[in-house]
C-alpha cells in the first residue's frame, strides 16, 4: 500500500522505514548496531527498556516501566503527558529469545493491537521489524509509529554501550 522512509540512511542515522501493507497494518523495520541477544535483552529488560524507548523529543515522562517478558505475562508503562498520566499496557503471547516476541496492547477503546517483533541477524548486526496489527483502520491512526525513527536511533546508542560493556567483560574474563 504505502512506503515511506523516515530518515535518510547515512553512516551515523540507519534507515528507517515505516510501511502500510495493508489498512489495518504498519510495519517499521530497521538495522540497528548490536548482535540480537543485546537487541532482544534491550526489547526485554525493564532497567534497559526504559532508557531508549520514551523519544526525548515528544517530552513525555516514564513514570514506570513493569515487565515479565514471559507467555502469558504482562506489560505496564505510565507515562506522564504534561499533568496526566497514560498507562499501556499488555499481554505478552510469543516469546522466543533472541528472535521474536509478540504481545497485545489492550489500553485503547478501539480493540486489541497485536505488535509483533523480530530480531534478524545480519552480519553482526540485527535488522528489527516491528509489526502491528490493528482492530480497525481507525485503530491504526492511534498508533505512534512516526516516533520509531528517534526510538531507533535511541536504541543504537543503548546499544553501542552494550557492545562496548559486552566486549570488555568478555576480555577481563578471559584474562583470569
Amino acid at each position: 500500500m504505502d512506503k515511506q522512509s523516515e530518515r535518510d540512511e547515512t553512516p551515523s542515522k540507519p534507515l528507517t522505514t515505516v510501511e502500510r501493507p495493508t489498512p489495518r497494518e504498519v510495519v517499521v523495520t530497521r538495522l540497528v548496531n548490536g548482535p540480537p541477544h543485546l537487541v532482544f535483552k534491550a526489547w526485554t529488560t525493564a532497567d534497559l527498556f526504559r532508557t531508549w524507548w520514551v523519544p526525548k523529543s515528544y517530552g513525555l515522562t516514564l513514570l514506570s516501566c513493569e515487565m515479565d517478558v514471559r507467555v502469558g505475562e504482562q506489560y505496564r508503562l505510565v507515562f506522564l503527558h504534561g499533568d496526566t498520566p497514560m498507562a499501556f499496557f499488555g499481554t505478552y503471547t510469543d516469546v522466543t529469545p533472541h528472535s521474536r516476541l509478540v504481545w497485545t496492547n489492550e489500553e485503547g477503546d478501539l480493540g486489541e493491537t497485536v505488535t509483533t517483533v523480530t530480531f534478524e541477524e545480519q552480519h553482526g548486526r540485527t535488522l528489527v521489524v516491528v509489526r502491528d496489527l490493528y482492530p480497525s483502520e481507525e485503530a491504526v491512526d492511534t498508533g505512534a509509529s512516526a516516533a520509531m525513527p528517534e526510538t531507533f536511533d535511541q536504541l543504537d546508542e543503548l546499544l553501542a554501550r552494550l557492545v562496548v560493556e559486552t566486549e570488555t567483560a568478555r576480555i577481563l574474563t578471559s584474562e583470569d
